[in-house]
C-alpha cells in the first residue's frame, strides 16, 4: 500500500509563474501540482542548514507580532526545526520573501520561511524522499509538514503501510514527543475530504494527536477593523470536533511574495512555535501546542465558523503573554 501513495506539495500553486506576475486568480490548482517525489527508492540525505542571515527585518507579509516578540529577545534560540520536504527534485518556483526573487525547490522555500519567522532556531532539511525516520535533537523539536500523502479514498488509517519517516512522525505527535504543524491542503475540502477520489491519510493519521496542528490559509493577516477570510483554496476544519480543536489559520499574503498555498501557513506556525519555545523554555510540546491554539483570535475574521477556522487565527502575541504556560 505505501508504494501507492505519493507526496504532494500541496501549495507549491506557482510553480511555473514568475513572482512579478504571481497573483491568487493565476495560481494553479491543488490538481494541477505536480508529484514532487515518490515516498521510497531515492538516494538522498538530510542535510543540518544553519539558521543565519542577513537580515532580521520584519517583511510586510509577516504579522506585526513577529516584530514585537523579537523586541522582546524571542528568536527561537534552543529550539529545532526540521522540515520534511523537498531538497532534490528538479522542481523549482519563483518567489519573493521580501529579500530578493528567488528560484528554489519547495522545501527551501518552507525552509526559508520558517527561518525568517524563527532567526534563532536550529534548522534542519529531512529529505522526504528518503523515506527514513525523522530524528529529533536535543531540547524542544518543531517538525514542519507542508505535504500531503494522497491515496484512493476508502481506506483505514490501520490499513496504511507507513514509510519509517512518516511513522516516526506520527509516533511523536501521538507521544507528544514533538510539535508537528501540517499543511491543511489546497483543496477547499474539510481536513481529510476526499478530492479527486482521493484522501491525505497523513492527515487522518494526525487527527486527535496532541501535538500535531493543521493549519489554514487566510488571505491575509487579521486585525479587527480589517477582518480575514480564508483563503479561495485553503482546506478548512470541517464538522469533526477533534480537527477544530487542532486547526489554525494564518495569513498567506501571496499578492506579496508571490507564494500561496497552506504549504506556507505551516512554516509561519512551526516559527512560533520555536519562538513560544524560547521564552518558555521548560514547557514540554504539548504546553506550547496548546498555548497556540487556545490563544487564537476569532475577533479578526469574516463571521468566524469553527467548522472553517477551527480555533482562529494564530495569535503570537497572546501565546506570549502569560507568565507560564501549564
Amino acid at each position: 500500500m505505501s508504494g501507492n501513495i505519493w507526496k504532494f506539495g500541496i501549495a507549491a500553486a506557482l510553480t511555473i509563474l514568475p513572482a512579478c506576475l504571481a497573483s491568487a486568480q493565476e495560481a494553479l490548482d491543488a490538481d494541477q501540482t505536480a508529484a514532487m517525489c515518490h515516498g521510497g527508492g531515492s538516494i538522498c540525505v538530510s542535510a543540518k542548514i544553519p539558521a543565519a542571515r542577513t537580515t532580521q527585518a520584519v517583511q510586510s507579509w509577516m504579522s506585526p507580532d513577529v516584530g514585537a516578540a523579537w523586541a522582546a529577545g524571542y528568536k527561537g534560540k534552543r529550539v529545532t526545526i526540521t522540515i520534511v520536504d523537498d531538497f532534490s527534485s528538479s522542481s523549482r518556483f519563483s518567489g519573493n520573501f521580501g529579500i530578493g526573487v528567488q528560484t528554489q525547490r519547495h522545501g527551501e522555500w518552507t525552509r526559508e520561511e520558517a527561518s525568517m519567522i524563527a532567526p534563532a532556531a536550529t534548522i534542519r532539511s529531512k529529505d522526504f524522499s528518503t523515506g527514513s525516520a525523522v530524528s529529533l535533537a536535543s531540547g524542544l523539536n518543531v517538525l514542519n509538514l507542508s505535504y500531503g500523502m494522497y491515496a484512493n479514498a476508502g481506506y483505514s488509517v490501520n490499513q496504511i503501510g507507513w514509510a519509517p519517516e512518516e511513522a516516526s512522525i506520527i509516533s511523536y505527535a501521538t507521544k507528544g514527543s514533538a510539535i508537528v504543524s501540517k499543511a491543511a491542503g489546497n483543496d477547499a475540502v474539510a481536513v481529510g475530504g476526499i478530492t479527486g477520489g482521493q484522501q491525505d491519510y497523513l492527515d487522518l493519521a494526525l487527527i486527535g494527536k496532541p501535538t500535531a496542528i493543521f493549519v489554514g490559509a487566510l488571505s491575509t493577516n487579521g486585525t479587527t477593523s480589517n477582518k480575514a477570510q480564508l483563503a479561495w483554496y485553503s482546506n478548512y476544519a470541517g464538522s469533526d470536533p477533534l480537527v477544530q480543536g487542532q486547526f489554525l489559520v494564518v495569513g498567506v499574503e501571496g499578492d506579496k511574495t508571490g507564494l500561496y498555498g497552506t504549504s506556507f501557513a505551516a512554516p509561519i506556525i512551526s516559527g512560533y512555535a520555536a519562538i513560544i519555545g524560547s521564552k518558555f523554555t521548560k514547557a514540554t510540546p504539548v504546553q506550547i501546542t496548546n498555548d497556540l491554539l487556545n490563544t487564537a483570535r476569532t475577533d479578526t475574521l469574516v463571521n468566524y465558523d469553527p467548522s472553517i477556522y477551527g480555533k482562529g487565527e494564530a495569535s503570537l502575541s497572546r501565546a506570549l503573554a502569560p507568565v507560564a504556560i501549564h
